[in-house]
């Protein structure tokens, strides 16, 4: 398991714990911070192949895979697709990718790796270019 990424998790009183937002990270998976990342990627994929109303063998012309390929993708098999190559994908579909970088709050701690949505990333009036 990462660093940075273990939350304690709080059991109610039904035993029931409580997720720390990473399932991976619950499932004490190595590399979980990818994981959860790539899984995010991989929903943004669908859903822009969704949006375009791309059959599977259409999107993976424009993917440049194999039907097989998207098939895997879509349903969250993500073992031989790395973050970058999903990355690819999604300028592939039309989307832009912003990275953003910045220093981490708490020290003593690794930094964390998240995808947010458009809505989410860019704060109202920024990154446009309007005003």
């Amino acid at each position: 398991m990462s660093a940075g990424t273990k939350k304690t998790t709080k059991r109610n009183a039904r035993g029931v714990r409580e997720g720390s937002g990473n399932v991976f990270a619950d499932l004490q998976l190595s590399d979980n911070g990818e994981a959860l990342a790539k899984a995010e990627l991989a929903t943004q994929i669908a859903s822009a192949i969704a949006d375009r109303r791309l059959t599977q063998v259409r999107a993976a012309v424009v993917l440049g895979v194999n039907q097989a390929d998207v098939s895997d993708l879509v349903r969250g098999k993500l073992k031989g697709f790395s973050t970058d190559r999903l990355l690819r994908f999604l300028n592939a579909l039309g989307q832009d990718i912003e990275i953003v970088v910045h220093s981490r709050r708490r020290t003593g701690r690794l930094g964390r790796l998240r995808v947010l949505d458009a809505v989410q990333s860019v704060p109202e009036g920024r990154g446009t270019g309007r005003k």
